[in-house]
């Protein structure tokens, strides 16, 4: 982030922000997609996973 030190106004922080939020989001998607497919869940696996008792 020192990179990018370079006295950048709070909108500018914002946006870079959104920007890091917006790929960090995309690369976690993208691996819970592969888990998902490793194993072989369903949406009827994650309805038992959400509605049994813990």
């Amino acid at each position: 982030m020192r990179l990018f030190d370079r006295g950048l106004s709070e909108e500018q922080i914002l946006e870079l922000r959104r920007v890091l939020v917006k790929h960090y989001s995309s690369l976690l998607k993208q691996e819970v997609d592969h888990v998902v497919q490793e194993k072989g869940y369903t949406q009827a696996d994650f309805d038992k996973m959400l509605n049994s008792p813990s």
